[in-house]
């Protein structure tokens, strides 16, 4: 599609004779460079250089455009800007570093020749690339074993980056090396006048005190001093930095680690943010799927700033160049579709991760959050590239509104839609949904699954609050297994809670999974902090049960007998009644409740007229096919009848609702009105993301009715969601 658009872009283009030239030795189709500006002109733009994963198909140079330094739209579709083919000797490039030459002109980007698949000890070079224009590059590849004398032992070159030494009057190029029977050490060697090849033997650049493993250098220069941002491997895993008044010497390492985050990081970059003093420190949690951004005055103090970033890729180790406007509208007249400019939109109210865009049709249809005043509603396209037009508040609750894109010949129109919403209810990726009623707050509280995380590697719980079902505050992380559980550290999943009234107030028990076990932690608040109870409540199966696991609880308490009970289960469905402590099981309660081949996981109980509704999720939360189930019972642990008709809720493609499972229920306190609370796929992308849809999921609430004799009647999935409820 993104092919497609772009030949219609550029079309006419063609037609008035514009010659395309061939990409500097790497196979890709580009136009003539454009001259650089003739005075000198400040950046006002940021250009992202990265590779995005380690397949091979994704181990390439891609190119993404920033207004500010903190939102991000890839170019190209994503898609490489460079063939790895072409210009590595591997096949394969990761790591790009792009830096602005001295002469104010030229770029220089290096990359690692690497393809993983091969394995991490797999290479031996460098790509060297040099570009007027940032379009067309010239490249060679340096392979050391070749280049220099005595490199048997040699195991791998990684990473390596440019800075011009104004002293020598040259560029410095530096890597981490590996030799066979020691660390990973940062050296550096001159390159030549044309940026084709090194100069001289390699010389070590940094010396660890520990003479530990150091990879990932970046360089900033900054009031006379140099500024070596490394990553120390082996003892100890993080980003650290060493100071040095000399480029190529001297370097002083610092004790502390600099990055703000617990998860494992790697491929620190930092850039000058234009129009300030500060810079930014970024760098690649690759275990974790995204990138982290810290912002600094001194390069001492770094506070986190990811809030205020976004990007419509997941970019792996990568460089910011900051660019001129004459660059970035380079750039994106060659790579940037017209709707990417219309995604650059960056108004908060607007759901960003669930806009539908129809590039042939030439629409984009935008969705909104509760209340947001459609008749004076301002996109704030924040694109520097390409022109759009009409700018400022536009009356969307009219109907569509029109903008244009681009100038000239390649410039398009597009009919764009903004609709308010209520689902999801939560923005940004959430799963798993238990909802509570607390009558000491009077106020509604959701507790999901923080989801987004590849392979469900979660490691924290947030809950929201609301006083409608509709709009929901973010009261932030109650429960971070790290910091707050000692028995297990990872997979957080499935939360669930209660509230119990004593004699001194209230108390929440809020159980949980984590490696899937079944934990338990109080708190005297709906909102926490939560502490847990030190030891796992659930972390075998119980007996009879031949496979399955223990996660997915659901608490319930009987308003007939005032006792409490536990569900919980994948494969099998179990129940037991807790103890008054809420942190222990009765003994001998424990009961086997599965009630047909269809039960996968997500039990949960509600009573309403005599009857106890038993519900679960069937199939996986993969699959689009994942949906809820419903049978009864007479009793709390009392054997469950499934009727003929037992689906409560399932896919909408009409819609494009997929994998709608994993629910709970509320009713609304004195009235026989029900929701049902349920995750389903992110909307639009997740039934294109094959099984990755299964951890890009998002809450949404509907409303949940009953026949006259007692049957549910089958919610149908939507994206209007419910009307705000008033409890009082």
């Amino acid at each position: 599609m993104f092919y497609n658009q772009l030949e219609s872009i550029f079309g006419a283009l063609k037609r008035i004779g514009r010659a395309l030239l061939l990409l500097g030795g790497v196979g890709l189709a580009a136009p003539a460079a454009a001259g650089p500006p003739a005075t000198p002109e400040k950046p006002s733009a940021y250009l992202f250089v990265y590779f995005t994963g380690n397949d091979k198909k994704e181990e390439a140079i891609r190119f993404a455009l920033s207004p500010d330094g903190y939102h991000y739209t890839a170019l190209h579709g994503n898609r490489p800007v460079v063939s790895s083919a072409a210009i590595s000797q591997t096949g394969g490039v990761r790591d790009p570093h792009i830096l602005r030459g001295h002469d104010g002109k030229t770029f220089y980007m290096t990359a690692t020749d690497m393809v993983s698949a091969q394995g991490w000890d797999s290479n031996r070079g460098l790509v060297l690339l040099k570009s007027t224009d940032l379009i067309n590059w010239k490249s060679s590849a340096v392979h050391f074993p070749t280049r220099y004398p005595h490199q048997e032992s040699l195991k791998r070159v990684w990473a390596p980056q440019t800075i011009y030494d104004v002293k020598a009057g040259k560029y410095l190029v530096y890597f981490s090396l590996q030799y066979a029977g020691g660390p990973d050490k940062i050296y550096y060697a001159y390159a030549n006048k044309d940026f084709t090849d090194l100069e001289g033997e390699p010389k070590q650049l940094f010396f660890s005190p520990t003479n530990g493993s150091c990879i990932d250098g970046d360089i900033v220069a900054k009031g006379g001093k140099y500024y070596l941002f490394f990553k120390t491997e082996g003892q100890g895993n993080g980003i650290k930095i060493a100071v040095s008044d000399k480029l190529t010497s001297g370097y002083v390492q610092r004790d502390q680690y600099v990055q703000q985050t617990t998860s494992p990081v790697e491929g620190a970059g930092t850039f000058k943010l234009n129009n300030s003093d500060d810079y930014i420190l970024m760098y690649d949690m690759y275990t974790s799927g995204k990138y982290q951004f810290t912002r600094t005055r001194d390069l001492e103090h770094f506070a986190v700033v990811d809030g205020e970033v976004s990007m419509n890729f997941h970019p792996r180790h990568g460089t910011v160049l900051p660019i001129t406007a004459a660059e970035a509208t380079r750039l994106a007249t060659r790579w940037l579709a017209p709707t990417d400019v219309l995604l650059t939109a960056t108004n908060p109210a607007l759901r960003k991760p669930n806009t539908v865009v129809d590039s042939a049709a030439g629409k984009v249809d935008f969705l909104a959050l509760p209340g947001t005043n459609l008749k004076a509603f301002d996109l704030q396209i924040s694109n520097p590239a390409l022109p759009v037009a009409p700018s400022g508040p536009q009356n969307f609750a009219a109907g569509p509104v029109t903008y244009t894109v681009g100038q000239g010949a390649a410039k398009r129109a597009y009919r764009v839609s903004v609709t308010e919403t209520h689902n999801p209810a939560l923005p940004g990726y959430y799963a798993d949904p238990a909802i509570l009623y607390a009558e000491k707050t009077g106020k509604f509280y959701l507790y999901p699954t923080t989801d987004g995380f590849t392979g469900w590697s979660g490691t924290y719980f947030k809950t929201f609050s609301s006083s409608d079902l509709v709009n929901w505050k973010d009261e932030g992380v109650i429960l971070d297994l790290p910091k707050d559980v000692s028995w297990a550290k990872k997979s957080a999943w499935a939360p669930c809670i209660i509230e119990q009234k004593t004699a001194t107030g209230y108390r929440y028990a809020y159980y949980f999974c984590a490696g899937a076990k079944i934990g338990v932690a109080l708190s005297d608040s709906p909102t926490g902090p939560f502490k847990d109870s030190g030891r796992p409540l659930l972390d075998q199966l119980p007996e009879g049960v031949k496979g399955g696991q223990q996660i997915d609880p659901a608490v319930f308490k009987d308003p007939k007998s005032g006792k409490t009970y536990l569900y919980w289960g994948n494969g099998y469905l179990a129940g037991a009644e807790l103890n008054d402590d809420l942190v222990s099981l009765k003994p001998g309660t424990t009961r086997v409740l599965t009630p047909d081949k269809t039960f996968r996981e997500g039990g949960h109980v509600l009573f309403r007229n005599g009857t106890y509704y038993v519900m679960w999720s069937e199939d996986d939360t993969r699959s689009p096919n994942y949906q809820v189930r419903y049978g009864t019972a007479t009793s709390p642990l009392g054997l469950i009848t499934v009727p003929a008709n037992s689906l409560v809720i399932s896919k909408k493609p009409a819609a494009g609702i997929y994998g709608t499972g994993h629910n709970s229920t509320i009713q609304v306190p004195g009235r026989d009105e029900w929701y049902l609370v349920y995750h389903r796929f992110t909307y639009p992308t997740g039934i294109k993301m094959g099984g990755d849809a299964g951890f890009h999921r998002e809450v949404c609430i509907d409303k949940l009715e009953f026949n006259p004799n007692g049957s549910i009647r089958p919610v149908v999935p939507t994206h209007t969601g419910i009307q705000p409820v008033r409890v009082k």
